[in-house]
């Protein structure tokens, strides 16, 4: 029965988040038109003579029409979504991670806390050619790295047939 309602309920999480979307994109997009569509409130031709009419706080349309209006609450649904939308995705996250599965489990809790890095190691008995000329400093890795210094610096000296053509 648990089980049941759970699932329902993510059902109903999923419906509205893509609901909240459509709506985030069909908002953005009637802005996009709304906006290029209007004309600019300088643009009338008492503007253009000198008039007094643009002048005022408003312009010469007053305080807007409906273009202006629809305008504006397409914005706030704009943020409004947008808003939605931050919310869950931060619910997303927190979920995404359980406290009591990581008690459950030390080891899962372990590469949790200490990510796997993108930098490759290379065991300290495998030999490595660089290239003539160029300086390398080689990591050590396993129990020699106790013994040895932090790095060790190699340079390898270009041969003479390698600079012949």
């Amino acid at each position: 029965m648990f089980d049941a309602v759970t699932a329902v309920i993510r059902q109903v999480k999923e419906f509205m988040e893509s609901l909240i979307i459509v709506i985030h994109i069909l908002s953005a997009v009637a802005i996009i038109g709304l906006v290029l569509i209007q004309q600019g409130k300088g643009a009338d031709m008492g503007a253009s003579f000198g008039s007094g009419a643009s002048q005022t706080i408003f312009g010469s349309a007053g305080t807007g029409n409906v273009l202006t209006k629809s305008t504006t609450w397409l914005a706030v649904l704009f943020f409004i979504t947008s808003l939605s939308l931050a919310v869950v995705a931060r619910n997303k996250a927190d979920a995404g991670i359980e406290v009591e599965s990581l008690l459950a489990n030390p080891d899962t809790a372990a590469a949790v806390a200490s990510p796997a890095t993108d930098v490759p190691v290379v065991p300290a008995d495998v030999a490595i050619e660089a290239p003539a000329g160029l300086a390398v400093e080689l990591p050590v890795v396993g129990s020699e790295a106790e013994s040895l210094a932090p790095v060790v610096e190699t340079v390898v000296e270009p041969d003479a047939q390698s600079t012949q053509n």
